[in-house]
């Protein structure tokens, strides 16, 4: 039988892994450089978390979660996201007890049985930003910076920043009512999934990408119209620190989020050179959310951002990986020298070289040309000659020079 990766699924391969690995190491630098820590997560979860984090209503939870039952008639899911999990895990562990401001970052791999498109696979990966403890609009405003410079960190300058406010639980169902109102005025026009929307979720019809539904509602009233003054104060102040760091963005009252523990700030980050599926980033505040899957009320912010489409983009850039060659491949000219061409290898290897050496008995010839394939900094040739006058020719492979040094000093060398 002829086994192939499932469908939505794709290997990574060697040849593709070091640019990946580079990107991860930028991707966890500037997470660092921010004081943002790694929390690493399960990657199921009872069912009853994602449908209560991410809402039962929406395509993720209906249509798309791998769910399953395990051996002891358990619902178990593979996580679709990120947050849900951090979420979960802040209460569990107490995380706020420790200290009143929990920065966590996260990557790995997310799972949604969605159709498979460029950039959007059913196993995929994500990496993403929680800040659990702090209301502050500075907060927010560091959060979007920190998704920002981690682009700008890979040499990513298309790209646009969006930002909207959401209200909260003052001032959005008031809001949702005039929507709801308006709405009703042109229900038998809209798409038959925007008029579900209008009495479960009003506000994700503004978000549509049905071209007919965004015509007919482009003269609807907007959320950031009807803010309340603390809503109002919060995203002034997103604003202007983002100004401040000199981040441009543009105002969408169009850009929501359709479940109640959203609050206040959502943002987005797209870029062009990723054709109509544009999205690089999401993310905003959600202050409800931790009382919501049982803990205590605390404000939190995050964003979550795709691996896939970036790196889609850092591949159309050329984008050049860390340098994974080896710095050495010994060759030996004959049975004598092996064994010492593998110790060798394994001491310079404990001094943090990367070496490589050949495991097939082949030809010296052959050697050479794995050498060469390999893109191989340095080469050296060793045989009994070699060993008994304890020298032997290094080879440059780049730049087809050679020079004579010492066995015994090979390690100094090549530092």
């Amino acid at each position: 039988m002829n086994y192939r990766a499932i469908k939505g699924t794709k290997d990574i391969l060697p040849s593709e892994t070091s640019r990946w690995q580079s990107v991860e190491q930028i991707i966890r630098d500037v997470f660092h450089r921010f004081n943002y820590k790694e929390i690493r997560t399960p990657i199921f979860e009872s069912t009853a978390l994602f449908a209560r984090s991410i809402g039962e209503l929406t395509d993720i939870v209906g249509k798309e979660m791998y769910t399953f039952q395990d051996r002891s008639g358990d619902s178990v899911t593979l996580r679709p996201e990120g947050t849900a999990s951090v979420m979960r895990s802040y209460i569990q562990n107490n995380l706020g007890e420790a200290q009143p401001l929990v920065k966590v970052y996260y990557l790995g791999p997310m799972f949604r049985q969605e159709r498979p498109q460029a950039g959007r696979l059913r196993q995929f990966h994500q990496f993403g930003a929680e800040a659990t403890g702090s209301p502050t609009a500075e907060t927010d405003a560091e959060i979007i910076a920190l998704a920002i410079e981690i682009y700008r960190r890979l040499g990513i300058t298309n790209y646009a920043l969006k930002i909207n406010s959401v209200g909260d639980e003052e001032c959005r169902p008031r809001y949702k009512e005039i929507l709801r109102a308006e709405l009703k005025k042109i229900s038998d026009k809209l798409s038959p999934e925007s008029q579900k929307r209008i009495d479960q979720n009003p506000m994700r019809v503004l978000d549509s990408k049905d071209e007919r539904d965004q015509g007919l509602t482009a003269h609807l009233p907007l959320i950031v119209d009807y803010l309340n003054e603390e809503c109002a104060t919060h995203f002034q102040k997103v604003k202007s620190l983002l100004t401040a760091y000199g981040i441009p963005f543009t105002v969408d009252g169009r850009l929501v989020r359709g479940l109640d523990y959203y609050t206040k700030t959502a943002f987005e980050i797209t870029s062009t050179e990723l054709g109509s599926q544009d999205a690089l980033a999401g993310g905003g505040r959600y202050d409800l959310l931790v009382k919501e899957l049982g803990g205590k009320s605390t404000p939190s912010v995050g964003f979550a951002a795709g691996m896939e489409r970036l790196m889609m983009i850092l591949e159309k850039k050329g984008f050049a990986p860390s340098d994974n060659t080896p710095t050495l491949f010994i060759a030996v000219a004959d049975e004598s020298a092996r064994e010492w061409g593998l110790k060798t290898a394994m001491h310079l290897r404990s001094k943090g070289f990367k070496i490589e050496i050949d495991l097939l008995q082949r030809s010296l010839k052959s050697q050479m040309k794995e050498a060469d394939r390999q893109q191989t900094k340095f080469a050296i040739v060793v045989g009994s000659t070699e060993l008994a006058n304890g020298k032997a020719l290094l080879k440059d492979l780049s730049k087809h020079t050679q020079q004579e040094v010492s066995l015994d000093s090979l390690h100094q060398f090549l530092q």
